[in-house]
């Protein structure tokens, strides 16, 4: 683990989230979709991982692009107002080119492009390194996270096949006068652990199950002690917990060591299943539509991913926020 998470530097060139969206395939598949021809059952699935569906289908592409368009006109602008776009994903379309490429072409964004491949914490990687980019002279940029996970999952191993899904979540990031939303962030991987779930061209993801559990717990809650620590926040100062939606025990347990009941927990798991680089912004984006978040809350994002990677962020929300009613 790295030893701490980092601040962003006082002075450094702020940014926003002003809009944000999400697309998912129109296919449903159910658990009893899965009891049906596996050796497994509803109850089963139900217990061990909270999920209860998820979606299959279209392209990473396509949905990156349904849901950055929706943030972009939640945001107020065009391709030509955005000058990068980072898509995280861990199943691109093709090998060659960038996924992004085609997204940044459909949506008329004229800048820079690139995939971002951290697993499941890819979207913070991608969303601090947006940050990043605005801080060095940027003024807004795409960050979405997306995945077709049903494409590279063996439908026929009930210990994969019920845990993965397709979706996507973006946001609209913009520079700010001031100081902007993230306040640290902690970042890290541990490639000595790579062969716990791993994929290779061409072929299927295949998982240590008990072991990323374990590791899962561990680094969850470390990186998020890092990212508060950095903050000088503690667990009492922070509204809504957004983790990667990965499994209900893994969650459960990571955020019961951090001293989080479950009435701060942004959780959707049990409708998408585990979309990796897209479940932070998709629970993220429910809870934003729920009206879980206020002006000026802090919203504590983490997660892991195959590598192992993990990663977290403080943010203090400052962005959008929709008009809910009361």
């Amino acid at each position: 683990m790295s030893p701490s998470g980092a601040a962003v530097p006082p002075g450094a060139r702020g940014a926003t989230i002003t809009g944000w969206g999400t697309a998912l395939p129109d296919t449903v598949v159910t658990n009893a979709d899965y009891e049906a021809r596996l050796d497994t059952s509803d109850a089963w699935i139900t217990e061990r991982t909270g999920i209860k569906e998820r979606r299959h289908g279209g392209t990473t592409a396509g949905l990156s692009v349904e849901a950055g368009r929706a943030a972009m006109a939640m945001a107020g602008v065009t391709g030509a107002d955005v000058d990068f776009v980072i898509l995280a994903t861990t199943s691109p379309d093709y090998q060659v080119p960038a996924t992004a490429s085609q997204v940044q072409d459909e949506l008329g964004i004229q800048g820079g492009a690139y995939d971002l491949n951290a697993a499941c914490s890819g979207f913070m990687y991608a969303l601090v390194q947006a940050h990043g980019l605005i801080a060095m002279g940027l003024e807004r940029i795409l960050v979405v996270g997306a995945e077709t996970l049903s494409r590279i999952t063996d439908q026929d191993d009930r210990n994969t096949a019920i845990l993965f899904g397709d979706g996507a979540g973006a946001v609209v990031v913009e520079a700010v006068d001031g100081p902007g939303q993230l306040v640290s962030f902690d970042m890290g991987s541990d490639g000595s652990l790579r062969a716990l779930l791993e994929a290779p061209i061409g072929g299927y993801m295949t998982m240590n199950g008990k072991e990323v559990f374990r590791k899962a717990v561990t680094v969850m809650v470390d990186s998020a002690r890092n990212s508060m620590a950095a903050a000088g926040v503690g667990p009492d100062d922070i509204a809504l917990v957004v983790p990667h939606q990965a499994n209900i025990r893994i969650i459960d347990a990571a955020c019961s060591r951090l001293g989080f009941g479950a009435e701060k927990l942004a959780t959707v798991l049990q409708a998408t299943g585990n979309t990796s680089s897209a479940s932070v912004p998709l629970a993220l984006v429910d809870a934003l539509e729920g009206g879980r978040v206020r002006r000026d809350d802090l919203v504590l994002l983490v997660g892991f991913g195959a590598g192992m990677s993990w990663a977290s962020a403080v943010l203090r929300w400052t962005g959008h926020l929709p008009e809910v009613a009361p």
